[in-house]
């Protein structure tokens, strides 16, 4: 929504501006211009780009234009599963911890979060490191190091639609030039004509230099931006992860450990200490007393 209200106030103010300077927004509506700016910002993002990242950008267009970022619900589903598996690991046996770490597709914990099931990136991330709590062998600084580089390998991936973006729009204003060029080259085969004639094909060619800059700095980088914000926010429940299962490795109890995952939230979506007891470990525990009733 936020998308499309600051482009149709970008678009009115441009045209809205242009006619109270007496201009004509009909010269502006030259759609050859746009074919030739489009189309060749199109061939080469296909050119410089591999099918899965062009496959990616649609997806991360679409979650940026619809504001798909996680919200503090998506976040307190993540610090519930957390907390039910940490006080599986610290009370249950091995192997009935394992079955939920195994196959989460038919684990009832993460049955009870299905936002957090259907994102099967985060499920695997989780179930990986909650495997290597269960061996054992493996020491919480050594599992930090592997979980930094994994993250940070997922955000470099994540973020590949926004750096394609990003170059294209970068890429814009000089072929709008290019089909200025183009447009001053067909005029320049019009010399003989009337001087309206003429002026018109000048205007109409001048309209590519100002398409590209437009749909560079306010449609394509814009979006770029908004591409890499809900991006990095999506990235922010790995981080929970991470710090939550570290703190329990070096000793917290379940409920210490989600402190150290809820403080890596912004603050501006940031779950209460109270609502991630009642909704995490009070409730964990009422099912618990329901289930051996």
């Amino acid at each position: 929504m936020g998308f499309i209200i600051g482009t149709v106030i970008a678009i009115g103010c441009i045209l809205g501006g242009f006619s109270a300077m007496g201009g004509h927004v009909s010269v502006i509506w030259q759609p050859w211009e746009l074919v030739i700016i489009c189309g060749t910002s199109l061939g080469t993002f296909i050119v410089a780009n591999t099918l899965l990242t062009i496959k990616d950008t649609g997806r991360a267009l679409l979650d940026a234009v619809l504001d798909r970022a996680p919200k503090q619900r998506n976040y307190l589903d993540v610090l519930g599963v957390l907390y039910t598996l940490m006080r599986e690991l610290r009370g249950k046996a091995r192997n009935e911890v394992e079955q939920h770490v195994d196959n989460p597709d038919e684990s009832t914990i993460f049955k009870a979060f299905p936002e957090v099931l259907a994102n099967k990136d985060l499920t695997s991330f989780i179930c990986d490191y909650c495997r290597l709590i269960i061996i054992g062998n493996a020491r919480p600084h050594e599992i930090e190091a592997l979980m930094d580089e994994e993250i940070h390998t997922m955000i470099q991936d994540k973020l590949k639609p926004y750096h394609a973006l990003a170059s294209i729009g970068d890429g814009l204003p000089a072929i709008g030039i290019i089909a200025a060029v183009l447009g001053v080259i067909k005029a320049m085969g019009a010399l003989d004509e009337a001087p309206e004639v003429l002026g018109h094909l000048i205007g109409a060619a001048l309209v590519g230099t100002f398409a590209g800059i437009f749909i560079s700095y306010g449609v394509i980088q814009p979006l770029a931006s908004k591409i890499k914000i809900t991006r990095e926010q999506g990235c922010r429940s790995y981080i929970i992860v991470k710090q939550t299962l570290l703190a329990f490795m070096n000793g917290a109890m379940p409920q210490i450990a989600l402190e150290h995952g809820r403080k890596t939230i912004a603050s501006h979506c940031r779950p209460s200490i109270d609502r991630v007891e009642n909704e995490t470990v009070a409730g964990a525990g009422a099912a618990g007393e329901k289930k051996a009733a």
